[in-house]
């Protein structure tokens, strides 16, 4: 198996996951800005997004699933944006785990563009997932037998 395929998380399988979840999953034209919503049991996905995107916004949904209850819409509330954030979260890290960055250095990917068509996510989603690592972890974090360093973005082997 190659480094790729070990952790990486396509598409068809978060499609899967859904499945085995008992969620349905609806496309749709969306008006507006929003590009996916998770309701009673189905994820709505607008419908004209790539199919980056559509993994990205997806994960999220399935977080907002597995991790929020009730109606989370009106952001102004503050429990609302927590529980927002929690499955941006969950997404980030259930998308890209820390040992993705190992695999991608290890594959070769020198450079931001590359680490986005190796993880098969969105260039906002791979920036906000190394904030996200960032502020859990601070700048550099020890894993495996590597170093990953967030800012700017490194993978250094250890010894």
């Amino acid at each position: 198996m190659s480094l790729r395929g070990e952790y990486l998380m396509s598409y068809d399988e978060l499609l899967k996951e859904i499945e085995d979840l008992g969620i349905d999953l609806i496309e749709a034209n969306i008006p507006g800005l929003l590009k996916g919503l998770y309701i009673d049991g189905a994820i709505i996905l607008k419908k004209d997004m790539s199919l980056a995107h559509k993994k990205c916004i997806l994960a999220e949904e399935i977080g907002h699933h597995l991790l929020n209850v009730g109606n989370i819409l009106d952001q102004r509330k503050m429990s609302n944006r927590k529980q927002e954030m929690k499955a941006r979260k969950w997404a980030y890290e259930k998308l890209i785990p820390l040992q993705m960055f190992i695999d991608a250095h290890c594959y070769g990917c020198s450079n931001f563009y590359e680490l986005v068509e190796f993880f098969e996510v969105t260039p906002e989603f791979l920036k906000e997932t190394l904030m996200h690592y960032s502020r859990k972890y601070g700048n550099i974090v020890d894993e495996n037998e590597f170093i990953i360093k967030f800012d700017p973005l490194e993978v250094l082997e250890k010894g």
